[in-house]
């Protein structure tokens, strides 16, 4: 097999012409790389003539030692462990590679920290979609926006993360989760923790629920992010403050809860901080299992948050990574954020590794809020995940647009209908 790997104006143009006017090849985009690929003899046979036009003639075709493979990884786990795979398209938290059968047996497809599977052919795999036409922002929802503070996200942030460790089985875990429910209660909300099981030892996630001013039934939207750290040279005791995987996005959910504990919308709000993320989603996947299917249905939009805050990117940038069910979803941030932020938006429909991924699987709209990764953060899961990382500007921005999609999901309060008055007379 050959391939070929275009970028900028010509990936353009090869998307534009359509792969059928390359008989026998096929192409894949990662952003704004394209990976055009065939067999040797179909690659001869186009670049020999016959008025089959390849579209690579300023690009240099490669031979595949084996097969490409689209790789998801968590940060730079995939090539931390695997330094000397062959990267085609390196996009950060997605990689195009090529791996003899031998060395994908080596590498695995169901790890925790990352996904292996055959390039899919003829996909958009991450997009850049030009934004959304401009609009007037919403004088309500600005006001909102406008009331988050950095101050206060940093404030939260700095106690989540200057403590040693948030293993979902550490006694720090504990701690973060009891005071987040006393910060949720303090706000006005009804919280409590909820316990879950991690390997068959009893972790918690933190629910914090305030009511709707709509008649019911009313609809459920969550703003969730996993409380949880991880160090993965070590245990339970090994150093890992998690500052922006995921303090930042617990800290994000903190905030969006300060701002919103006076907000009367129509539909209920729901925060979540999930355990045991980082050993395989327990929190989450233990959450929407235990869902009675009138609970389900009632779920309109998960907003989940899984390190928003260090700058991988030349520009501010946010990658929106769901499934089907969650395109209208992604529609609608992507569109909060062309209103009232300046972030790039990029979009995915490979969900992979984080809390929203138990929604997706039972048919629940849900989308991954998380920092464009050009150049993924490799201080994750190590004791270097630390607070000198963090770039809280983007943190905000990216709350700016969590907030804004959330507000509209909620919907505008509904008056209570009063009762007929039946007084005597």
């Amino acid at each position: 097999m050959r391939y070929s790997v275009l970028s900028g104006e010509e990936a353009a143009r090869r998307e534009a012409r359509q792969p059928t006017e390359t008989p026998g090849g096929h192409w894949a985009r990662l952003g704004d790389h394209t990976v055009v690929w065939m067999a040797d003899t179909d690659w001869t046979a186009a670049q020999g003539g016959g008025g089959v036009e390849l579209l690579v003639d300023a690009a240099e075709a490669r031979e595949a030692t084996g097969r490409l493979y689209l790789v998801v990884q968590v940060g730079r786990e995939f090539q931390r462990e695997h330094p000397s795979a062959r990267v085609v398209v390196d996009k950060g938290r997605h990689l195009i590679v090529d791996l003899r059968a031998d060395e994908l047996a080596g590498v695995g497809t169901a790890e925790l920290c990352w996904m292996v599977r055959p390039l899919p052919a003829d996909r958009v795999l991450v997009d850049r979609p030009p934004p959304p036409a401009a609009r007037a922002p919403t004088p309500e929802i600005q006001a909102l926006v406008a009331s988050l503070s950095q101050d206060s996200y940093v404030s939260f942030l700095t106690q989540l993360a200057t403590v040693a460790t948030r293993h979902s089985l550490s006694q720090q875990f504990g701690e973060a989760a009891r005071h987040a429910v006393d910060t949720f209660v303090g706000l006005g909300y009804q919280a409590s923790l909820q316990p879950i099981t991690v390997h068959g030892t009893t972790s918690h996630n933190v629910v914090a629920d305030r009511p709707g001013r709509a008649q019911e039934p009313r609809d459920l939207v969550l703003v969730t992010a996993h409380l949880d750290s991880v160090n993965r040279a070590g245990g339970v005791g090994a150093a890992a403050p998690g500052a922006d995987d995921n303090a930042s996005g617990a800290a994000g959910v903190l905030e969006i809860g300060r701002v919103l504990a006076q907000h009367d919308g129509a539909h209920d709000l729901r925060l979540i901080l999930f355990g045991g993320e980082e050993q395989g989603l327990f929190g989450s996947s233990q959450y929407v299992a235990g869902l009675p299917a009138a609970e389900r249905a009632r779920i309109r939009a998960v907003v989940n948050m899984d390190m928003v805050a260090t700058l991988n990117t030349p520009d501010p940038t946010v990658l929106l990574e769901g499934g089907a069910v969650s395109q209208p979803l992604m529609a609608e941030l992507a569109d909060a954020a062309a209103t009232y932020t300046s972030l790039t938006v990029e979009t995915s429909l490979d969900p992979f590794a984080s809390d929203h991924v138990p929604f997706i699987n039972a048919a629940i709209p849900a989308v991954l809020t998380i920092e464009g990764a050009d150049s993924a953060n490799g201080n994750i899961h190590t004791a270097n995940d630390t607070l000198d990382h963090i770039d809280f500007p983007l943190a905000l921005e990216i709350l700016r647009m969590n907030l804004a999609t959330t507000v509209t999901q909620l919907g505008p309060p509904v008056a209570l209908v009063c009762p007929r008055f039946r007084g005597g007379g």
